[in-house]
């Protein structure tokens, strides 16, 4: 991976690009998973068939782990930046 080039608007938007691609699985996963349970909650509350007390554990249960996903894509994409950050002080000294 070479080193972003931050001095032209090419390079700049090229690094966004890069940064929006870290971890994206994980975001959309978590975002995925987030909008399922907030869902589910809204059929459990209208009394939707089949669903009983069980749903409202489930939800809450998807909504926890779609926010810890959502949160580790966002400190993976933060230790990526500093990594890159640091290559990019190493190579200009």
């Amino acid at each position: 991976m070479s080193v972003p080039d931050l001095e032209t608007d090419e390079g700049r938007a090229a690094y966004r690009k890069e940064l929006r691609m870290v971890a994206r699985p994980l975001r959309a996963g978590g975002l995925a998973l987030v909008v399922g349970a907030a869902m589910l909650i809204l059929l459990t509350r209208q009394g939707t068939a089949g669903l009983g007390e069980w749903a409202f554990t489930v939800s809450y249960v998807m909504l926890g782990f779609g926010w810890a996903c959502v949160l580790g894509a966002i400190y993976t994409r933060n230790r990526h930046h500093k990594r890159r950050m640091r290559e990019l002080q190493g190579a200009s000294s």
